[in-house]
């Protein structure tokens, strides 16, 4: 059986937590109802012996403060918005002030990251469906969410989101796993090798909200589109880095279209196991987060991850799109319902 089901937890008003183990082709995701939440994913090194490549916690009880979003379903809307609100047809809607004066992934308390969903497994994978109702979080409309898991013949984990709504509302959603490929407590990723399938990001103010404007990363410390490692210009003497300590930036996914297309955004490589991840995504951006300010005690296994020791590839709609109306738009309705996917990709590369 490629799926099984055990008992996780209980959640703080006494419901049954679970956890589901997908396996395929050498390959194992562990994901939980709580949140629909990626928990762990054991892949293969360039030597055969799997090693756990998400950061997170043993026991459900660890995702139930989880302020650095391990793993994490979020939404209904990822990422941050300025000064906490937006107008759609006409009407001001405004959003828990969690980030300075802006808000960030929805809510902390609130967000899909802290519901229980319903869970149907599948051959390879398991769908979470959960609902929100109208106003909640301050966005309209009643909504209806799902996320599959699922664990493809390529050696990825698929993430299939579909979201419904009886109005017009915000909906961009993405997962917050942060990745170590040489393993989840392995220490720094500075010298794992990134590219970028993207040649152009949103720079910030202060705040981490995106300016407006589209710019080239060429000639910049932004330029992935040739591999490097994470830390080679991480610390470079940059404005716009300095104001997030780090890179923690919306990248613009080249050649994006709208049209649902699966498209390149990045390709991870970790010179001492081997494994390389490479992403794809529907979606028109992603933010590459480098965890700089991760200080997070009692990981899995007992980890302590420190500033950079994991990365975050969050495919997504830009942020603040819901303020910049020449960003591609986040919103659905009764219409236009919201779909997207997003696959991790692993292989191993020979020394």
């Amino acid at each position: 059986m490629s799926v099984a089901k055990e008992h996780y937890g209980l959640t703080a008003d006494g419901r049954e937590i679970s956890l589901y183990t997908i396996v395929r082709d050498g390959i194992t995701a562990k994901v939980t109802d709580f949140g629909a939440i990626l928990v762990s994913l054991l892949v293969p090194d360039r030597d055969g012996v799997s090693s756990d490549v998400v950061l997170g916690y043993d026991a459900a009880e660890g995702y139930f403060d989880n302020s650095c979003f391990f793993g994490a379903t979020v939404g209904p809307n990822a990422n941050r918005i300025a000064n906490a609100s937006f107008s759609l047809n006409g009407q001001k809607y405004s959003l828990p002030v969690n980030d300075g004066v802006n808000n960030l992934h929805t809510d902390q308390e609130l967000g899909l990251h802290k519901k229980l969903w319903e869970a149907q497994t599948q051959e390879y994978g398991v769908t979470f469906n959960v609902t929100v109702p109208d106003g909640e979080c301050g966005l309209p409309g009643n909504r209806s969410f799902s996320v599959t898991y699922s664990l493809t013949e390529q050696g990825g984990l698929l993430l299939s989101y579909h979201a419904q709504s009886d109005q017009e509302t915000l909906i961009n959603l993405t997962n917050h796993s942060y990745f170590n490929l040489a393993g989840h407590g392995a220490g720094s990723v500075l010298e794992q090798e990134l590219k970028l399938f993207c040649s152009h990001y949103t720079p910030v103010v202060k705040g981490a909200i995106p300016t407006g404007e589209i710019r080239s990363v060429e000639g910049s410390p932004f330029d992935f589109t040739q591999s490097k490692t994470i830390g080679k210009e991480i610390d470079a003497d940059c404005e716009q880095l300095a104001l997030v300590g780090g890179y923690d930036h919306n990248f613009c996914v080249d050649g994006y279209t709208g049209d649902g297309t699966m498209r390149p955004v990045a390709a991870a490589y970790d010179s001492r196991s081997g494994r390389v991840m490479e992403v794809f995504t529907t979606l028109p951006g992603v933010q590459f987060y480098a965890g700089n300010s991760l200080d997070v005690s009692g990981g899995k296994d007992g980890a302590f991850y420190g500033p950079r020791s994991g990365f975050a590839l969050e495919t997504q709609f830009y942020p603040d799109s819901a303020n910049e109306p020449t960003f591609p738009q986040p919103f659905f309705g009764p219409e236009h319902a919201y779909e997207s996917a997003t696959e991790y990709r692993f292989s191993v590369k020979k020394a």
